[in-house]
């Protein structure tokens, strides 16, 4: 029987402790349970756990679109800074990749994790070489290797997970 997903993303977390970037991608559909493990992981080890649209839109919401795409990175650093902790879950944060405020996701939550340890949700899809988040036809479509991070993949969305984990 394959570990629960939230062993999964302890170890992951534990195994990115010597790494340039302490990132670690939970990849899977919406609905799929990469929420409900991030919360064990937080109930279990203390970890904080951030919602970046609701904490990000915050302090984005007195800045013009110009102000939002320069302080978005810097902003996201100040939230999970005020933790803390030198580990953080970051969930909900599909605003990052709203096209208007012009940011490459993966590289700020790259930044993010040389510091600290971040375990990021994604929604999206893998494949032997690459990361996805949605689909080509998308205008948030963004494709990326599977380099500079560990990246815990949920196969089946069933009740029982079956995650499956690259180390790159």
């Amino acid at each position: 029987m394959p570990p629960v997903l939230s062993e999964q993303i302890a170890e992951a977390m534990a195994a990115v402790k010597t790494s340039y970037h302490r990132l670690v991608v939970v990849v899977g559909p919406g609905r799929s349970g990469k929420t409900t493990a991030m919360q064990q992981v937080r109930d279990a080890a203390g970890v904080p756990l951030i919602n970046v649209n609701l904490e990000l839109s915050k302090r984005l919401l007195d800045l013009t679109e110009r102000q939002r795409s320069l302080q978005l990175p810097r902003l996201l650093d100040e939230i999970v800074a005020e933790t803390g902790r030198d580990e953080a879950l970051l969930d909900n944060n599909e605003i990052l990749f709203d096209v208007h405020l012009k940011q490459d996701p993966l590289r700020v939550f790259q930044m993010l994790s040389r510091n600290r340890t971040v375990v990021v949700s994604w929604n999206g899809r893998t494949n032997a070489k690459s990361l996805f988040y949605a689909t080509p036809d998308h205008p948030e479509f963004r494709q990326y290797p599977l380099t500079d991070m560990t990246v815990v993949v949920i196969e089946d969305t069933s009740q029982s997970y079956q995650p499956k984990e690259y180390s790159k």
